[in-house]
């Protein structure tokens, strides 16, 4: 592989198919440029038919490997991205905009992954729970089977790399439906599998139109377990489709995460904190901060400082150096924030920073910020999902625990404070699947990544993301026959 010419290839039952046999394909597009790089195969009914079938094939062998061996594979795997990340970071950037110092952390991270679940995949335990006399409970924990992971583009190593990684270490086999917006990095993460001895059919990998690929693969009574990362109004299709089926699924889905800023803080210390969050992958990240609510004591002070080092980041693209902030990674996304803007515009909210695409090559906009921003605006109801920060003075901590909790999402909050019974109470009072206090690093391999509400159910990562892989069984055997 090249960063010129990359190899853009499904990979089913142990073989990479191209473009050959009448497939169709699609390009996948520089969004710094909007130069295509390369055809993408698209993955007609008999591929998919073909992976089900391998990983059908596959999965008796898998499970019977021992966790010691199916570890050994995951960490020789983590390895080799570890030698490639400078190749694969940079693929990473060109195909979906970040800049290259996001796109190191995040393979490294993916690696991180992959080499946690390795070591979890050994304490798959289950239990003897006692019993009646001469009665011998037994609780054992199974892999579920094949799986279906269905990936999207804003983190292409992070969130295959989670469900490959804990699919694989419980014992089972994954279909991934990686994205056609952002496919190399995928393909090399698989690729790395492969070399690490990982057999025939124990990974297939696709690519296509999401819908049929969706259906086709949740029908199948091959597939005993769904995972999607995505936006909630698709993980409501595919939530209906496993339903229909009798199928667990995880999702992780949309957020729209507030940021509660109390007066207790050091404004100059929290506001490069905020900047650095909502500004990484140009805002386009699920647990992205977008409300901020601020003390009044301290609100026009953060303002001025958060427009000020907005609008001192530095856009280019990702491979530059010295780019604080990529492109957006489609025309979509643009569009999007262009309407999403004109509509705050339109309820009265007060422009301080940003607000404008930058007419030059790719898909660039400016780190955008609006201040007093009404309740009204579509903005604070839909995730913004790119450079958009909306600020909003409180005055009670009880209210804006009340409007933080509002919105049917439940992802990601955060909260700034040094006040430690305030930090308890909003530990306990913000209704939210993960809550970073004065930080906003919250994804570590070894602890649980998920939401509530309408941001979805289940967790990836930790021991959550391994079980969500497993089946419960229990085993009652006497003595007295």
């Amino acid at each position: 592989m090249t960063m010129e010419a990359p190899e853009l290839k499904l990979y089913i039952d142990g073989q990479w198919l191209g473009c050959e046999g009448g497939r169709d394909a699609v390009p996948v597009i520089d969004p710094a440029t909007g130069k295509s790089f390369g055809e993408l195969p698209v993955a007609t009914s008999a591929d998919l038919d073909a992976a089900l079938h391998s990983a059908a094939a596959a999965w008796p062998g898998w499970r019977a490997t021992p966790a010691v061996e199916r570890g050994r594979m995951l960490k020789r795997a983590a390895d080799i991205l570890r030698s490639r990340r400078e190749q694969i970071a940079r693929c990473l950037t060109r195909e979906e905009g970040k800049p290259l110092t996001e796109a190191l952390i995040e393979v490294d991270g993916a690696a991180g992954h992959i080499e946690w679940m390795a070591e979890q995949g050994r304490r798959a335990y289950g239990r003897v729970v006692p019993g009646p006399a001469n009665i011998r409970q037994t609780v054992l924990k199974r892999p579920i089977g094949v799986a279906a992971g269905f990936a999207p583009w804003n983190f292409p190593a992070t969130t295959p790399a989670r469900k490959l990684s804990a699919s694989l270490a419980a014992g089972c086999c994954c279909i991934l439906k990686a994205p056609e917006e952002a496919p190399v990095t995928a393909i090399e993460m698989v690729r790395a599998f492969a070399e690490a001895g990982v057999p025939r059919g124990v990974i297939n990998l696709v690519f296509g139109v999401p819908p049929q690929i969706s259906r086709h693969l949740i029908a199948s009574p091959i597939v005993r377990k769904v995972s999607f990362t995505g936006s909630t109004a698709v993980g409501r299709q595919l939530a209906e489709l496993a339903a229909a089926a009798v199928k667990p699924i995880t999702m992780e889905l949309g957020g729209h995460a507030p940021v509660l800023v109390f007066d207790d803080v050091d404004v100059e210390q929290v506001v490069p904190l905020c900047i650095a969050s909502k500004y990484r992958n140009a805002g386009q990240v699920c647990v992205s901060p977008t409300r901020f609510y601020v003390h009044e004591r301290i609100y026009e002070q953060f303002v001025a400082a958060f427009a000020r080092a907005a609008s001192a980041l530095r856009l280019g693209p990702g491979l530059e150096e010295g780019t604080q902030m990529g492109p957006l990674a489609n025309t979509r996304r643009l569009d999007a924030i262009e309407n999403t803007v004109a509509d705050l515009h339109r309820v009265g909210a007060r422009l301080v920073a940003g607000g404008e695409r930058l007419h030059r090559t790719g898909n660039f906009f400016a780190p955008t910020v609006f201040a007093d921003v009404p309740s009204e605006a579509r903005a604070m109801r839909e995730e913004p999902f790119g450079p958009i920060a909306l600020l909003m003075p409180f005055r009670q901590e009880e209210e804006v625990i009340e409007q933080a909790n509002a919105l049917p999402y439940g992802l990601a909050a955060y909260a700034f404070t040094r006040d430690a019974s305030r930090q308890l109470r909003l530990s306990e009072q913000l209704d939210t699947g993960m809550l970073g206090i004065n930080t906003f690093f919250i994804n570590g391999p070894e602890t649980p990544w998920g939401g509530v509400k309408e941001s979805g159910y289940g967790s990836e990562g930790a021991i959550e993301g391994l079980e969500a892989y497993q089946t419960t069984h229990l085993v009652v055997q006497t003595s007295n026959f």
